[in-house]
């Protein structure tokens, strides 16, 4: 039988990238996506030959997803699991201040960037049959309201409520599929949502343990690989030092 194939938006950095790694070091092949191709290309030549294939892809843009998934050659053919990865938080300001074109990339990305990317690849995806997957990160944040969250939290739990719908709408397919809800990790998360501040980056990680991005790895390659009988509808993961919150209370003084 031909090595199964894992497709991961946004393989360039953080969660996706060591994804690739672990996938590609456990004897799958790998279409890794993202925008930047020094990127991809410098991962395809770290990794064992003929794993990764690389695609340049964006995800604010339908027709170059269309393209990225009709080029696909035969040897990484059927995709069996679908990595929805790629996203992105800008800025974090309040609702009356926060830039509307921000919302739109977050919105372009995190949400439509992820429909279009599953809805190219449902067919490859029923055409490996039995034990495929769709892993959707979500994040807690889609869960847990925050000040200066709004369009990002929002474009999360969106991610988890259409898990669910297309779970639903697969039902009898052998597809299955997961929402992963991260929590505090560390990656490049904060440099580009603080428009790529690479000192604020770091500085949101002093003295915390946060989640790596091989802890991420290691949870997908268990998620990919369970029996195919089985099916994780949602998955929240946090660090052990971030805990959920009890709702604020603003007295008056």
């Amino acid at each position: 039988m031909a090595d199964p194939v894992i497709m991961i938006t946004g393989a360039t950095s953080g969660f996706g990238e060591a994804t690739a790694r672990l996938f590609a070091k456990n004897g799958w092949k790998v279409i890794a996506t993202g925008r930047r191709k020094e990127r991809l290309e410098e991962l395809k030549n770290t990794c064992p030959d003929g794993t990764i294939y690389p695609m340049q892809m964006d995800l604010m843009d339908h027709d170059s997803i269309i393209a990225g998934v009709k080029n696909i050659p035969d040897e990484f053919r059927p995709v069996k699991c679908l990595f929805n990865n790629g996203g992105l938080a800008l800025g974090s300001k309040p609702i009356p201040d926060a830039p509307l074109k921000d919302w739109r990339v977050m919105v372009e990305t995190n949400i439509m960037g992820l429909v279009h990317t599953t809805q190219e690849l449902i067919p490859m995806l029923k055409q490996a049959g039995r034990g495929a997957s769709i892993i959707n990160v979500g994040s807690i944040a889609g869960r847990y309201p925050y000040p200066g969250g709004n369009v990002y939290g929002s474009s999360k739990a969106f991610v988890r409520q259409f898990s669910y719908e297309l779970r639903t709408d697969l039902a009898g397919s052998d597809i299955r599929v997961t929402s992963f809800e991260p929590g505090m990790a560390k990656s490049e998360f904060m440099k580009v949502r603080s428009y790529g501040d690479g000192d604020a980056n770091e500085k949101f990680y002093e003295d915390v343990e946060p989640i790596l991005p091989e802890d991420v790895a290691d949870i997908i390659w268990f998620l990919a690989t369970l029996p195919p009988h089985l099916n994780v509808n949602s998955m929240e993961l946090m660090p052990l030092i971030q805990v959920p919150s009890i709702p604020t209370i603003l007295r008056k003084s």
